[in-house]
């Protein structure tokens, strides 16, 4: 009977550790360029009481008697679906549709990972997130925070800067060039952008951010539109791929599944009060 509590005990932990997961996609329902999740489940370890044996006699046992030892959550996993563009007519609101995130600067120098589309113009004239934090594009015009360049995956990526008296008439083409009056800035300035071998593998830094380890693998850097990059579409954003109706059902699942788990430690509670009885 103990067994079988600390069974139920590890089903009640990784059911609270699922809607805490589903509770976070709920909450960013509204937050532009969210990527939901949900989590891997993974049987423990079984002890073998008996194993399957053949005799040439004719005796065996055909099937072996195993106990499990209950669940637990070994990771979370990103679906990386594309979210629903969502027009604003803003010219900075650079939804992309099909692979890629944008990559940007961090405070410490580091290069931050990002699906939302909300960009702006700083005051110095920096392409920014909604944080501040500078865009970087392999087809920049601009050093990055005092330096010459960042580089990630064996490509040089710099800021993107325009001129006050050209903000009036930018526009953003869907393979990311930028261009005031139909004429190209510079040098043929663009919007680049980045994949990753195994997305899956990103660790969420939290505002909208994502940031690279060992495990995501190779890092790709390109042009929007070309090889399996996706396009942008300027005065769009991108918003949560969460759905509702789904986030709902799942909670509905883990509600039910967690009313069990307690039942079988009540039962289980029950049994051993019975146990206990039989002196009586």
């Amino acid at each position: 009977m103990m067994r079988s509590l600390f069974i139920a005990a590890s089903g009640l932990k990784a059911q609270q550790t699922n809607m805490d997961i589903i509770s976070n996609n709920l909450s960013n329902v509204n937050t532009t360029g969210f990527r939901k999740s949900r989590p891997d489940f993974q049987s423990l370890i079984y002890q073998q009481l008996r194993q399957p044996a053949y005799g040439t006699e004719g005796f065996f046992n055909p099937t072996s008697k195993e106990v499990g030892h209950g669940v637990r959550i070994v990771g979370t996993v990103y679906e990386f679906s594309q979210g629903a563009p969502q027009e604003t007519g803003n010219v900075t609101d650079i939804c992309i549709m099909g692979e890629g995130f944008y990559a940007v600067q961090m405070p410490d120098g580091s290069v931050g990972y990002t699906r939302d589309s909300a960009m702006k113009i700083d005051q110095d004239g920096y392409i920014v997130n909604a944080n501040g934090y500078r865009l970087l594009s392999e087809r920049g015009n601009a050093s990055a925070n005092g330096t010459t360049s960042v580089t990630i995956g064996g490509r040089t990526l710099r800021h993107i800067r325009i001129e006050p008296e050209e903000i009036p008439s930018l526009a953003i083409s869907e393979e990311g060039w930028i261009s005031t009056d139909e004429i190209e800035l510079g040098d043929r300035v663009g919007i680049s952008l980045v994949r990753f071998a195994n997305p899956q593998a990103l660790t969420s830094y939290g505002n909208n951010i994502f940031i690279h380890n060992e495990a995501c693998g190779e890092i790709f850097v390109g042009q929007p539109g070309q090889g399996n990059f996706g396009g942008i579409h300027s005065g769009f954003l991108e918003a949560s791929n969460v759905k509702l109706a789904d986030e709902m059902v799942n909670m509905i699942i883990c509600q039910r599944a967690y009313e069990i788990n307690t039942k079988a430690v009540q039962t289980s509670d029950e049994l051993m009060g019975y146990t206990n009885q039989l002196k009586r």
